[in-house]
Formats: C-alpha cells, structure tokens, sequence
C-alpha cells in the first residue's frame, strides 16, 4: 500500500510533466494494490426503514416541484423560497445519511454554498449566454478549489483565478465537442491555446476564442508567471492530458491498445492539480500528492456514473470497457477501497477543518457510488446489489423510478439558486 508521509516537505522545483508521470506511477500502483473486497459499509438497513425514507423523499420532490413551479415573481419571496428548500432538502439528507450536525457546520460555516451562488452571478454578468448547465458544471471545479482553500487554511473566496480556470473549460469543451467545427479547425484552436497558456504570442480567432483569452489573462492578473510558473505548468500539464484522452474515443481500440486507466488518472489528477496551484501558487510534495489523487478518484466516478453514454459514444473508460462483457462489481469495489485511501488526510493539513472533511467524504463516497451501480444496474451481478442496497437507505427500483425526476428537480434548484445570485 503506498503511503503519504505526514511531515509536509516543500520540494525543490520540478517540471510539471515530472511530476505527472511520477504521480499517475503512484496512483496506477496505488489501484492494483487496492482490494477488491466487498467494502465495509456502517449499517445494515431493513426494506421498512428504506420505505419510510422513499416516502419522504418522494413527498419531498412532489413539494420542491409544486414550489419552483410556482416560484414567486418578487425577490424577496424567491429568496425566502431558496432558503426553505436548502434547509429542507438539508434536513432529509442529515437524516437519510446519519451526517451530524458538526459535519454539516462545515459546509455552512465556510460558506461553500454562498460561494456557488456568488460563481453563479458572476458568470451570469460575464456572459449573459452561458447556460445553466454550463455554469453548474463549471460550479463544480468551484467547490473543488473552495475544499482546496479550507484544507489549506486559505480564505474560502471565489478569486479571479478560481472563476477563470472553473469558467476555461465550459467554454473549450463546448468548442471541442462542436460536430460543426472541422478537425483541422480544432487542431489550429488547441495549438494556439496552447501557446497561449504558454505565454507565447497567439492572437485569438473571433469568438469563443477571445473569451478564453480573456479568462487567462484573468490568471495573469492574479499570478505573476516570473514568480508563479507552477500555475501555468499545470494549466498546460491539463491541456496536455485532455489532448491526451481524446484517444479515448477511439471506438473499437484493443484493451491493451490504450492504457485507459492512466489516461483517466492522468486528465482527472492533472485537472485537481492545476485547482490547487491556482489556489495557491505552489504546493508541497504531500499537498500535490493529494490533489492529484482527488481528482484520479473522482475521475473513475465520474467514469462510472458515465458509464452508459460512455459507450454510446464510443469512449473508452475502464467501466464502459468492461460494461456488457464482465460485471463492475470488482472495479467498483476498488474505488470504494480507493477513495478510503485518497481522503484519509490524517497529519496532511493542518487546519481543524480536515478531520470533519474526512468524515464527510467517508459519508458521500458510499451513497454516490451506490446510485451510479443503481442506475446501471444491467452492469453489476444481482447478488452485489441486493448486498449493496441492503447497506444503503433507498432501495436500487425507487431511485430508478425517480431518477428523471431527481435530476429535473436539480436543474430547477440549481437555476432558482442562480437567479439570485
């Protein structure tokens, strides 16, 4: 088992692609010697004790569609709207999830769901045409970057790195997934950002382009590159990962063709590195290990919530590879395995805050792995998930039954949070 050393040493300089590949070596090592093993999960819950929790949830979703239909015009009612809702959805999930009151303190204590809300406004006012959608995807790498500020005892802030880099790839990934674009057009965009985020000279085409320009030189105002050359090390070192894992849509490549499983490593850790050196400029050698890690782990979730659209599409994850041909119960299991290794932060950050984080996270991981493999349920045995949903406190036919619902009712709540922002 490889293991992080608790002292925090501050490395001498290294190159980010070094770094890297060191790092993608340590977590390709760190999988093949997690288990397989079935996890430990805290409890066992009996079909009464999960029927009384659907219940509840389903009268609470009826109730959050009746109010956001029926939302009201005024601000102040559409305010006092959001906060009944955050405290009632907050409440159901304390109590589904056993999350004490201490371990939900640090969310609002930080303010991590004010600063969501501030993102969301301030990406409204910088492009009136974004999407909701794109804006919540984009408020995600703004929470990542937020935990990074609270583990290292920075202020929790959306500043003009935080916003730039959590708005760059909204805005590049739309432009890349554009069937209209032609290839070699795509090509031309992806060798003059990167000469941007090199610092090279590079004049943007009209467009998307100049957004994107803009958002780094957002960076530039922020972090010196004389001073700071790790930040724009680790955009580049993202740039490269993504260019990378565009080989991932091969259709039809052999298994062994294409070392999926560090490419995932290598674009999700990449992505979280980058988060933490726009947080703050450098990190220490346990400091890089762990974000590179964040991101690898939450990569492989991302991959098997993914999982179904992955292979309509034609990409190669090491779910969707093994979707259809062999359960996913022992991939899934290592990533249960997995992400007990990544967030066991004991000794790495020194702030009060870490441990109630830990915790947290030990809460989170479980439940969300568990409605991925409940979703796709085609891909596991039916012995591991009657086995999983007995430790789980809704059962795998009703979060199937409610899943359109659920994710109608977390695009009008993430849209009725943004319109007040």
């Amino acid at each position: 088992m490889i293991t992080v050393k608790n002292t925090p040493t501050q490395v001498a300089y290294e190159p980010m692609q070094d770094l890297v590949i060191r790092l993608s070596d340590r977590m390709e090592a760190l999988w093949w010697s997690t288990e397989a093993s079935f996890p430990q999960l805290e409890r066992q819950y009996s079909q009464r004790e999960q029927r009384s929790r659907e219940v509840e949830l389903a009268r609470l979703l009826d109730a959050l569609e009746r109010g956001l239909k029926h939302a009201p015009a005024d601000e102040a009612g559409r305010d006092s709207l959001r906060r009944q809702i955050l405290a009632e959805s907050t409440g159901y999930i304390q109590r589904t999830f056993g999350i004490e009151e201490r371990q939900l303190d640090l969310v609002s204590r930080n303010g991590l769901v004010e600063r969501v809300e501030e993102f969301a406004g301030m990406a409204r006012r910088y492009d009136p045409s974004i999407s909701a959608e794109d804006i919540y995807q984009a408020s995600r790498n703004v929470s990542s970057m937020n935990l990074m500020q609270l583990l290292l005892g920075l202020p929790i802030e959306v500043t003009p790195a935080v916003f730039a880099y959590s708005m760059l790839y909204p805005y590049t990934d739309n432009y890349l997934d554009d069937p209209s674009i032609p290839l070699e057009t795509k090509r031309g965009f992806n060798q003059r950002f990167w000469n941007r985020l090199a610092g090279l000279p590079a004049a943007p085409a009209a467009g998307p382009e100049e957004r994107i320009w803009d958002l780094v030189g957002m960076v530039e105002g922020q972090y010196d590159r004389s001073r700071w050359p790790q930040v724009y090390e680790s955009l580049l070192a993202i740039h490269a990962a993504q260019d990378r894992s565009l080989r991932l849509l091969r259709a039809g490549a052999a298994p062994y063709e294409v070392n999926v499983l560090r490419i995932s490593f290598e674009k999700g850790g990449a992505s979280v590195l980058a988060d933490g050196y726009l947080v703050t400029g450098s990190l220490t050698e346990e400091q890089a290990a762990f974000m590179f890690g964040f991101g690898a782990f939450t990569q492989l979730m991302d991959d098997l919530e993914d999982v179904e659209v992955d292979r309509r599409a034609g990409s190669m994850t090491i779910f969707s590879q093994t979707a259809g041909h062999y359960p996913l119960d022992a991939l899934t299991n290592r990533l249960f395995h997995l992400g007990r290794v990544i967030f066991n932060l004991d000794g790495l950050f020194h702030v009060a805050d870490s441990r109630l984080l830990q915790e947290l996270s030990y809460k989170a991981i479980p439940p969300l792995l568990y409605f991925s493999a409940a979703a796709f349920s085609q891909y596991f045995s039916r012995d591991y998930l009657k086995r999983l949903e007995a430790s789980m406190p809704l059962r795998a036919n009703f979060l199937r039954s409610r899943r359109e619902k659920l994710e109608r009712s977390r695009v009008a709540l993430f849209n009725l949070m943004d319109s007040g922002s």
